[in-house]
């Protein structure tokens, strides 16, 4: 029996369980890092992405196996994107007659030269094709890009978990149906579909930003992932203003990732936060590039997002915040690209800028909207403003609501110490 650095046979040391519990995290490590990237390079085989994702599926089952016995490979990606193309070859040449059932992902038209680092973008523009609905095409590439769960998506959305079941299988029939190319489309094309992949990318960015659930407050692997996207749009694209507001919002959010959680890995708000410590390259590149995307008129929702961050990047405390400029944002946001999350956040502002009271009335506004019944931030907010005002009880039972629609541990534990202090 064999290993290399990574991993260690049976005949390693230590206990059978502890060596199977190793090779399980180094699965669950390959599969946030890595599915993405096999399933995309398995696609290019089976012609078919349910095919394809079942491929991978059991190649990850495989190495729960195989790891154990001949240690966790130096580069799991490409054992496991072996492993999955093989299986893929297998079941093809088991079914003679599959590939003239299937329509073919992959056509015989010539695709037009890019200089792509690998096969994702490829994935993502397949399933951001225009015959797909908007959602649809960022909940199909978050599930097969990113390897999320159904159930990960759907908070993402902000819909229930049976509602995302639905119309992600809906997606992939409808690209199986109508025979959807697996490539990126040519120069003609390309400008019309990259909304439809800035929202996928901006979607993975918020999902590793603050994980939906889970024991850490950033799932890093997904930020990174984001970023890698949409360095790659960036070199695809260089002159596309959403690009560039897109690259320059994940620049600028991110760059306060050091400072998000204490060293013991609990919450520390924007207000409390040593700047001193954020990531000053990133905010360089960041600002530079929300001058480029402003240039366009009207700005991009991604630009508009940018601009704040920056607001928030640039000022040297928190009391010297433009929260008054950053509303203005915000209305110039909603103006072209409402929505309830926007919204929320401009309610937050307006506490900030003009002060609770004023805060609260913004938020009063949304209580009818649908996406946001479920939405724990709206009750974090409420419970802020109204504890700032000296409203203790009601700022109390607002943080239990927020409790009640939080999964994340890093913010429940944030939670549960306002409602004490409370």
């Amino acid at each position: 029996m064999t290993s290399d650095s990574r991993g260690a046979g049976p005949q390693a040391d230590g206990a059978p369980d502890r060596l199977a519990a190793g090779v399980a995290e180094a699965v669950a490590d390959a599969h946030r890092r890595e599915w993405g990237f096999v399933l995309a390079a398995t696609a290019r085989v089976t012609r078919d992405l349910d095919l394809a994702e079942e491929c991978v599926q059991d190649a990850y089952a495989k190495a729960l196996i195989a790891w154990v016995e001949s240690g966790v490979p130096e580069r799991p990606a490409a054992w496991l994107t072996t492993a999955a193309r093989n299986r893929a070859v297998d079941l093809l040449r088991r079914e003679a007659t599959l590939r003239s059932r299937l329509p073919l992902l992959v056509d015989d038209v010539p695709e037009p030269e890019h200089d792509i680092p690998d096969e994702r973008l490829r994935l993502i523009f397949t399933c951001c094709h225009p015959a797909l609905a908007l959602e649809a095409q960022v909940a199909l590439t978050l599930r097969l890009l990113c390897g999320l769960t159904t159930a990960e998506v759907a908070r993402a959305f902000l819909v229930s978990e049976p509602t995302m079941a639905a119309r992600i299988t809906r997606a992939k029939k409808k690209i199986a149906g109508a025979g959807i190319p697996y490539r990126v489309p040519d120069s003609e094309d390309l400008p019309q579909r990259v909304e439809a992949v800035l929202t996928v990318v901006d979607l993975v960015f918020t999902t590793g930003h603050t994980a939906p659930s889970g024991a850490d407050l950033v799932r890093a692997d997904l930020v990174d992932r984001a970023l890698g996207l949409a360095r790659m749009l960036r070199s695809l694209l260089p002159g596309d203003a959403g690009v560039a507001g897109l690259l320059a919002h994940i620049l600028l959010t991110d760059a306060r990732r050091a400072t998000r959680v204490d060293a013991e890995g609990r919450l520390v708000l924007l207000k409390d936060q040593d700047r001193e410590l954020w990531d000053r390259e990133a905010i360089a590149q960041g600002r530079a590039l929300v001058r480029e995307a402003l240039r366009r008129r009207p700005p991009t929702r991604f630009a508009l997002m940018a601009a704040i961050a920056a607001i928030h990047d640039e000022a040297p405390s928190w009391e010297e915040t433009d929260w008054r400029e950053i509303v203005g944002l915000y209305d110039v946001l909603l103006r072209y690209r409402p929505s309830p999350i926007a919204a929320l956040n401009r309610a937050v502002a307006v506490s900030f800028a003009e002060g609770a009271e004023a805060g609260l009335a913004a938020l009063d506004d949304l209580v009818l909207e649908p996406q946001l019944a479920s939405y724990g931030y709206v009750g974090a907010a409420r419970g802020d403003m109204l504890a700032r005002l000296g409203r203790r009880a009601e700022a109390r039972a607002a943080y239990e609501e927020a409790l009640l629609f939080t999964e994340n541990e890093v913010e429940r534990e944030f939670l549960a110490a306002r409602v004490a202090d409370l």
